[in-house]
């Protein structure tokens, strides 16, 4: 009797795991069978350009997807930086990022959430572009990222045709770029023209210049140490550059109109008496977008119309080092088909359609300058590939209350007449 309950309790146990036992192995089943490869893979980016700059980044995508199978889904956000923190804390990150900043890069490569870049990429890196992008894409000895679309600030533009009438040569020092200025001067002329209002942010070109100069006198590594606070912002190296710039800066005879002018005409503005008739005024310093802002007539014929040239260098030994910023990709998985769009951005390929439409420089070794949309954005290029120093913009770099604070207001006061000692303490005194 007790043989027979065993064995009843045993077939109802049997019974009642059996539907267990058959899911189980129905699941196991699936686990060993190899699933279907997809018909396409899918690699979604992520970034902050929008609108006319993303449609034409996926239009530079557009042969490596037909060539390769590969799904590549770029998506822009206004709100960018803020969401690729959101998403990579939630672990949800996109395969791969535009970084507009090297700090977010460096932040990201700390906590572990980035790949480093694989040989097959960084051999590409080494191959096709100069040191400086390399080093600014890495973090620790490791690489992690691949610059694309640049811009650079760098730049002085003049009327092309009047310099030609005046026969003026472009100058390759500043001691030249000084000497060419008196001369303007003594033919009638004003040099230069310089705009700094813009509402909340004025001071910004006022530390677009300092940035430039310091670079030119300092060097790089003094620049980088000034940015990271191991130098004080009130050193004899940032003095010297202040010096520099408000010598030309607050001489009524080299700026049309003088410091009130600077302080009041918009950083727009400021590009237009090149262009006036009759000309007002020879020279502005501005980065490459300042094409924009100038008169239709003038954009609708920039060749003919417009000359540009590198801020000349003034410490020979330092060269002439280019100012701007640009967006570098970074990865988040190094599946197979996500390094693939990584090594295929490291090529001129990945660029031409996007210099062909304009708005966009690139800093690849092995560029054909003839794929730009006009001559004049192929010197643009020229003169950012050819430089052998590359900085980011010192003030975004810098603790939010400085770069786009104290540094930008205490520049208005530079120009407003607070003695050079005055702004640079000050703007130390409220380092975080």
């Amino acid at each position: 009797m007790r043989s027979m309950k065993r064995i009843a309790v045993i077939c109802m146990i049997m019974l009642l795991i059996a539907p267990v036992m058959v899911f189980a192995g129905g699941k196991q089943e699936a686990a060993d069978t190899p699933m279907e490869e997809p018909t396409q893979m899918t690699v979604r980016m992520f970034g902050a350009f929008r609108g006319e700059e993303a449609a034409r980044f996926n239009e530079a995508l557009k042969p490596f997807i037909e060539r390769t199978g590969i799904d590549v889904i770029y998506e822009g956000s206004p709100e960018f930086e803020t969401q690729i923190l959101i998403q990579t804390e939630a672990g949800t990150p996109p395969d791969i990022a535009a970084l507009p900043q090297p700090g977010l890069m460096m932040n990201l490569a700390e906590r572990g959430f980035l790949k480093p870049l694989p040989q097959s990429v960084t051999s590409k890196i080494d191959a096709n572009y100069t040191s400086a992008w390399k080093d600014l894409g890495s973090y620790n000895g490791d690489v992690y990222g691949v610059f694309h679309r640049v811009n650079a600030k760098s730049f002085v533009w003049y009327p092309k045709k009047e310099w030609e009438a005046a026969g003026y040569e472009i100058p390759t020092t500043w001691d030249e770029m000084i000497a060419l200025s008196n001369q303007m001067i003594k033919d009638g002329k004003v040099p230069w023209s310089i705009g700094m209002e813009s509402g909340g942010a004025t001071g910004w070109v006022a530390t677009d210049w300092m940035e430039d100069i310091m670079l030119r006198t300092a060097g790089p590594e003094v620049y980088d140490k000034w940015v990271n606070h191991t130098i004080a912002f009130d050193d004899p190296a940032v003095k010297k550059a202040a010096t520099i710039m408000t010598d030309l800066w607050m001489d009524d005879s080299y700026v049309l109109g003088g410091p009130t002018n600077i302080l009041t005409t918009n950083f727009g503005d400021a590009v237009a008496p090149l262009f006036s008739n009759p000309t007002q005024a020879m020279m502005h310093r501005q980065g490459n977008f300042i094409t924009g802002f100038m008169p239709e007539a003038i954009q609708s014929n920039l060749v003919e119309e417009v000359g540009v040239f590198a801020l000349p260098s003034i410490d020979p030994q330092w060269g002439t080092p280019v100012l701007g910023g640009g967006d570098q990709f970074v990865m988040f998985s190094d599946r197979p088909e996500v390094i693939q769009v990584m090594e295929y951005l490291t090529t001129w390929e990945s660029c031409k359609d996007w210099a062909g439409a304009g708005g966009a420089l690139f800093p690849h070794q092995d560029q054909d300058f003839n794929d730009y949309a006009s001559t004049l954005e192929a010197d643009l290029a020229k003169i950012l590939v050819n430089a052998e120093v590359f900085r980011f913009d010192a003030s975004d770099l810098m603790p939010a209350e400085v770069g786009a604070g104290t540094f930008w207001t205490g520049m208005a006061d530079l120009v407003s007449g607070v003695k050079i000692d005055k702004v640079l303490a000050q703007i130390e005194k409220s380092w975080p």
